[in-house]
């Protein structure tokens, strides 16, 4: 039966930014939330005990928060022995997890947040105001994850269990941004020796690390002492370095996983059959939660500084030949980082397919500035070339010279980066409150080419800029929404990206016998948010029926 709920490798070759840059950068660029789940399975009760084998397209580069980049993968692995100071639940708001409360105060420009008592990492260390205030001035420290709080001014310790938090600009969001990278806390053994951290994540998380293989396996047992009494169900994950795909879901077929993330659309028409026949469980993303693909466009380098030439580019994407012959239909066209179930959205603006006003406007700026010539950047899988090709086709047909030039998956990251591209695959925008794609799109975060951007696009727009302000800084959601509808108005106007389809085919597929994954509780009772992003979720309430 099918559940409607709602990456790739970065290694160390990316010194300064994360994917809190995923959580944040989370499915960047080559295929890259949670979402809402409509469950239509029977109910039953949890049953402890059992091991699950879980297959992966991609290794974690390592599992230390404050110093590894964290991609979905990242997240799924560490995120059972790690757990962060809030969580999302499943209307995309933020909720208390390892913290007890956030209290806002001066405007949204302090926040104090109570630690829960009684909580201990698995090496005996107890958590507290003083570890969290570590973690924190370690993550604003670190150059992989400063950008994303550069708002942070200082933390203060006020007793054994709380820490007060202030910030230089308002921030409404702030406690969201805890739920990712940035609010994982690990013990202050952990934070002095990083290296250990980054191979042997040690945490207050419902499993405990036990092996970990590069490029093979990362297995984890159940912690006896976990906080959340009762929990975790599973006795043993293994999860399963399985980069090919046909492997991954050959793999799953044999018997050899019990459950397996997946892109692939051929993996939806496929499971999914076999869902509808009781044969298989099949979740795939929604919502906010959903990754958006584009083309992301270096609007600092010649010819795509150029509005018109972003322009032609847009007029000459058909995003319907992509839905239709690299998605299996299965996909929905993209105008905007959010997609039209979610509250934020507002329709209109974006530039038709057509391909007579791309000759035009490539004609208008041939005749002033001489021929368009783009390099087009893409890691060499399958489905990213595929992707990359179609573009490729479709803008040389509205005169535009075109060449394809691979790179892998780190190589690609450290382009974008530092500005070194003209367009290049890419996947994002899956934060569940539009403040999370703040940095990536503020000109503030914009550095000139060659120097570490975390605004890609290195697109500087003021009205798009004060928009992404006044959505921070304004705790009414009627004004906030307004301001969103800006952002979203400036991006199709600017076009620092031109968007194909949300990537619904983001899913995870399981065994019959794997239950939970759609379903679960945080600790203030609240439902969580059950898929993220390429996808990850949870795994502390997951069991196996007998």
């Amino acid at each position: 039966m099918i559940h409607v709920t709602t990456r790739r490798r970065l290694r160390r070759a990316i010194p300064a930014l994360s994917l809190t840059t995923c959580a944040i950068l989370l499915a960047a660029c080559s295929g890259g939330g949670s979402g809402s789940s409509n469950p239509t399975a029977p109910g039953g009760k949890a049953v402890p005990g059992g091991r699950l084998i879980y297959g992966l397209a991609a290794d974690a580069d390592g599992f230390n928060p404050n110093k590894d980049s964290f991609a979905a993968q990242t997240y799924a692995m560490a995120g059972t022995v790690i757990e962060a100071l809030t969580a999302i639940d499943a209307s995309g708001n933020w909720r208390p997890n390892l913290a007890e409360s956030f209290k806002p105060a001066e405007k949204y420009t302090q926040w104090t947040i109570k630690i829960r008592k009684g909580i201990t990492f698995s090496t005996g260390e107890p958590l507290d105001a003083e570890v969290v205030k570590a973690n924190l001035d370690a993550q604003k420290a670190s150059p992989l994850t400063a950008a994303v709080l550069a708002p942070l001014r200082g933390i203060e310790v006020l007793d054994p269990h709380t820490v007060q938090v202030h910030l230089t600009t308002p921030w409404v969001g702030f406690p969201a941004t805890l739920a990712a990278q940035v609010g994982m806390i690990i013990p202050k053994s952990s934070l002095a020796d990083p290296a250990k951290a980054s191979r042997q994540p040690v945490g207050t998380g419902p499993f405990v690390f036990r092996s970990y293989t590069p490029d093979n396996r990362f297995v984890v047992a159940k912690n006896p002492k976990y906080w959340r009494k009762g929990l975790p169900y599973l006795d043993q994950i293994e999860f399963r370095i399985l980069p090919d795909n046909q492997t991954r879901a050959q793999t799953l077929e044999a018997g050899g996983l019990t459950a397996m993330a997946t892109l692939r659309d051929t993996d939806i028409v496929k499971f999914g059959k076999l869902a509808d026949q009781g044969g298989y469980r099949m979740y795939r993303v929604a919502g906010m939660s959903v990754p958006e693909f584009a083309f992301m466009l270096n609007t600092a380098v010649a010819p795509l500084d150029d509005l018109r030439v972003r322009r032609a580019l847009a007029h000459a994407t058909d995003r319907q030949a992509f839905i239709k012959t690299l998605r299996s239909g299965l996909t929905k066209a993209a105008d905007g980082p959010w997609s039209p179930d979610s509250k934020w959205y507002v329709p209109g603006g974006y530039p038709a397919y057509d391909l007579n006003q791309a000759k035009a406007l490539v004609g208008e700026y041939e005749g002033e500035k001489g021929p368009i010539r783009i390099e087009l950047l893409s890691v060499p899988d399958p489905t990213s070339m595929q992707n990359a090709e179609l573009a490729q086709d479709m803008w040389r047909k509205a005169g535009m010279d075109v060449t394809i030039r691979q790179a892998d998956q780190p190589d690609l990251i450290q382009r974008a980066l530092t500005g070194n591209f003209s367009a290049t695959n890419w996947t994002q925008f899956i934060a569940p409150d539009p403040d999370g794609e703040y940095s990536w799109l503020h000109s503030r975060f914009a550095a000139p080419v060659g120097g570490l951007s975390i605004n890609m696009p290195r697109l500087k727009d003021p009205q798009l800029s004060a928009a992404l302000d006044a959505g921070r800084g304004n705790p009414d959601e009627a004004a906030r929404k307004r301001a969103y509808a800006t952002v979203q108005q400036r991006l199709r106007d600017q076009l620092p990206f031109l968007w194909i389809d949300h990537l619904t085919t983001s899913a995870v597929i399981t065994k019959p016998q794997v239950r939970g994954l759609d379903q679960y509780t945080l600790p203030d009772g609240s439902m969580g948010k059950a898929l993220s992003g390429t996808p990850t979720h949870r795994f502390d309430q997951i069991w196996i029926s007998r």
